[in-house]
């Protein structure tokens, strides 16, 4: 199944050895994030450095390596901005319009533990748990 990746999915694996972190080793899935989450990333390094105790360069490293393991695959936002207009019709929260355009264009559903993504009825969103029943 193909999953666009909301960037608390990321955050989670990467604060923590988890079953987020297990979910996303798994390969039973092929996951998508817009390019735009290393901005979203960047603003929420000290937080993360915060929470985990780690460098913001081993941080960066973790992330890089977490992303290549798991097979994630970024895509520009030139790629799925046909998709802008409807998605901010549909996302119940501004932040959140590139990952449904994302899901939009690749005609899949999202992985969030955000509960507010699902109160629209046009992309799916699943939570971890969702994901691990699968």
């Amino acid at each position: 199944m193909e999953l666009v990746i909301d960037a608390n999915v990321i955050f989670a694996a990467l604060i923590k050895e988890s079953h987020t972190r297990d979910l996303l080793l798994s390969g039973h899935h092929a996951f998508f994030i817009p390019e735009f989450i290393y901005e979203e990333f960047n603003n929420h390094l000290d937080i993360l450095a915060q929470k985990t105790k780690l460098s913001p360069n081993t941080i960066r490293e973790i992330l890089a390596e977490l992303l290549v393991a798991a097979n994630v695959t970024a895509i520009r936002s030139d790629n799925f901005r046909d998709q802008l207009q409807k998605a901010e019709m549909i996302s119940p929260d501004w932040d959140d319009v590139p990952y449904f355009a994302l899901a939009l264009k690749r005609k899949c559903a999202i992985w969030s533990n955000d509960k507010k993504l699902k109160e629209q009825r046009v992309i799916k969103i699943f939570n971890t748990e969702e994901i691990s029943k699968m």
